[in-house]
This record gives structure tokens, sequence and C-alpha cells, in this order.
């Protein structure tokens, strides 16, 4: 064990360092994220839960070592756990630096459909101080489909709907299901190298996409992804039945099938399929507003200053993407920050005077329990789920 400070700082560090700022200051709670662009998403998730008690700091996991991920967040931070004797959280043999005032925030990947069947996985859901995404990454949440009509204003400073977006991820979220499907049952039974998410996303690819006829790129995609399922229907004929409880299992776990954009990759969502749409939509938004200022009834200097000033004031399209907060509207947004206002109702720090005189504490493990046991959206998630059919899933 290393005897530098850098390397020991832990929870209960933090903890000793808030003790000596005084009664009466805010406690600080660290809050560890993968990577830079991770660090706005989790201050938009925790900043409404500061007060004059508590604030968090989010930050990456070293200052001195450059490695950046999920992997290496878990790998430095988990090394052990926290178990409850007589009620009280005690550490366990193998110490974690985590506690209740040092948490992990990192992308849900696979691992919450997953369920525990990798080691990594398990420390994602088992863990009380790690929370996760819920989606597939932090991308999915700027890539939200009721959100993009905002970013598309955003950039081009046009009001004018001339696409829905709602719709068109809804069709490409139905189209792409049953291979999805497939793709968490090969990650769940170790045999993805057959099926790999890189070989999803090379079907699940929306190209050839246009604002005047997105039905095209739609039926397309509806073609290729049949013809990867009756391939794997060949590969593994007999495997009808692990297919049916996968789907059920993560229809249980809340993922619809017009949702399902949201548990995809989040690079493949954001450059491939999200980007490239935006970029067209707005494209059009520009043009339209740049003719209106073309055959406004102006003088001609008029005209040209309107048209310089309209150009300054466009912004970039995966700039203003990557900035955009309208998830926080999203069901699964909302439920990731359930899921901290319960850990921070269960923290020994609750029992001051000040937020004690508000409500009582929870029982100690809560937090965890109702983590990892309720998973399900909001009720009737499943009621605009296909039933299962000899054209998705195995013969």
């Amino acid at each position: 064990m290393s005897n530098r400070l850098k390397d020991n700082v832990s929870s209960q560090w933090v903890e000793a360092a808030n003790a000596l700022r005084g009664k009466n200051a805010r406690r600080r709670i660290v809050a560890y994220v993968e990577s830079y662009d991770d660090i706005y998403f989790w201050r938009t998730v925790l900043s409404r839960f500061e007060d004059d008690h508590r604030y968090f700091e989010v930050m990456l996991p070293s200052k001195m070592n450059l490695t950046r991920g999920k992997k290496s967040v878990l790998m430095n931070l988990i090394r052990g756990e926290r178990q409850e004797v007589r009620g009280e959280r005690q550490e366990v043999r193998g110490e974690t630096p985590l506690g209740d005032a040092m948490i992990a925030c990192v992308d849900a990947d696979y691992d919450y459909l997953l369920q525990g069947a990798t080691e990594q996985s398990k420390k994602v859901l088992k863990s009380p101080y790690v929370f996760h995404t819920y989606v597939y990454a932090i991308e999915n949440y700027q890539c939200y489909a009721p959100s993009l009509h905002d970013v598309c204003v955003a950039v081009t400073l046009n009001d004018h709907r001339i696409f829905d977006f709602r719709e068109f991820f809804a069709r490409f979220s139905e189209i792409i299901f049953p291979l999805f499907v497939w793709s968490i049952m090969m990650y769940r039974n170790g045999q993805y190298p057959r099926f790999s998410i890189t070989d999803f996303n090379r079907v699940a690819d929306p190209g050839g996409f246009t604002v005047q006829k997105p039905e095209a790129c739609l039926t397309n995609l509806k073609r290729k992804v049949g013809v990867k399922i009756r391939e794997l229907q060949r590969l593994f004929p007999n495997a009808k039945d692990e297919y049916l409880r996968t789907k059920d299992d993560i229809r249980q776990l809340g993922v619809r099938p017009q949702d399902t954009y949201l548990y995809i990759q989040g690079h493949h969502l954001f450059d491939t399929v999200t980007a490239p749409i935006l970029t067209k939509v707005c494209n059009l938004l520009r043009q339209e507003r740049q003719s209106e200022i073309y055959h406004a009834q102006a003088h001609h200097t008029q005209k040209r200053n309107e048209m310089s000033c309209y150009e300054n004031s466009r912004q970039d399209i995966k700039t203003m993407l990557k900035k955009n907060t309208g998830y926080q509207q999203c069901p699964l947004f909302i439920k990731l920050q359930a899921d901290v206002e319960r850990f921070l109702a269960t923290t020994p720090a609750r029992k001051t005077k000040a937020v004690s005189a508000l409500q009582p504490t929870a029982a100690p493990g809560a937090a965890q329990d109702a983590r990892h046991d309720d998973h399900a959206v909001p009720a009737g998630g499943d009621a605009a789920c296909p039933p299962y059919t000899s054209s998705a899933g195995p013969q």
C-alpha cells in the first residue's frame, strides 16, 4: 500500500476534512467521473441537491494520471465494499475509497441491462456509492429526441418545425429493437465475439437520410436488420427461449421498443445518427432564414448587415448538442436523480439538527435496495412493446 497522501484519499479523508471546517460549514462530497465531457453532465445531475449543508465537487479520479474511462474509475475506486454491521456502515477488508463523502458517477453502457452478468456490471449495480446513467452514456441523453428541436433553434435561430424528431427516433428504435435484444443476449451469455456492439452499429446506421423523405432510410434500415436477424437465427437455431427471456427481462427494466435509441452505444448515436440528421435539418433552416433576409423589402446595405449579423450568431451543431440539457425531462434522468436523493437521505450527515427536523432519516441500505430492486421506468412502458414474432427472434 502506498504511503503517499494523494494515493490514499478516501471518503473518510474527505469527511475528516469536512469536520475540520466546523459544524456550520457545508459538507464537501467528491464525485468522480470518467472524462472531461462527463463533468458538466453530472453537474446538472447533482446541482439540485446542493444547499446550505452540502455541495458537490465533480472531478476526474486523478490529476496526475491521465488514464480515463469507466474501467479506470471503477478499478481505482472500488477495491472493496462497505457493509452494514448493527445498523451502521463499516469498511470491510480491502477498503474502498468510496463512501458517504466520495461517490463514482459512470456511464451505464450495457452494465445496467446485463444485470450482473459480468464483474464490472456487478460493481456498477451493487455498490451504493456508484451511480450510473441508466441509458448507455451521456451522449444518449444529449440526443434525447424531444429536445432536438430546441438544439436546432439554438444553432439556426429559426423556430420553424420542419422535422418530427420524436416520430423518427421512435420508428428508428422500433426497427432496431429486435436486433438490440440479440445484442444484449450475446453479451449476457458470452457469445458477443460473434455479434459485437461494432457489428450492431454497422447495421443500425440509417444512411441516406433526407429531410424530405426520411422513410427511405428507415425502409433500408429495416431491410438490413431483417437480413442480420435471419443470419443470427441460422447461427443460433435453438436460442428462441433465451431470446424471449432476454426480451421480457429488458422490458421489465424499462426498455421500450420506441426508446431503444437511448440504450445503444452513445458515440454511435451521436456521431452516426443524430449529428448527420441535425446537420441536414439545420441546413434547411439556415437557408430558409437566409432566403427571408434576401427577399426582404430593404436596402441592399441593410440586408447585407442583417445577413452578417445572422451568420455571426449561428452556432456549431456538435457544440450545441453537447451543451443540450433538454434531457432533464427524460424519465430515466429523473430516475437517476431519485437514486441520488435516496442515497443522500441515508448518509450519516443527514442526522444533523437542521435536516432531521425536516424529515426522518431512511433506514441504512435503503438507497441500494431501492436503486437495484426497482428498475422499471414509470408505468405504461411495456404497453407499446410488440409481441415476439418469428421475424424478430430465433426460429
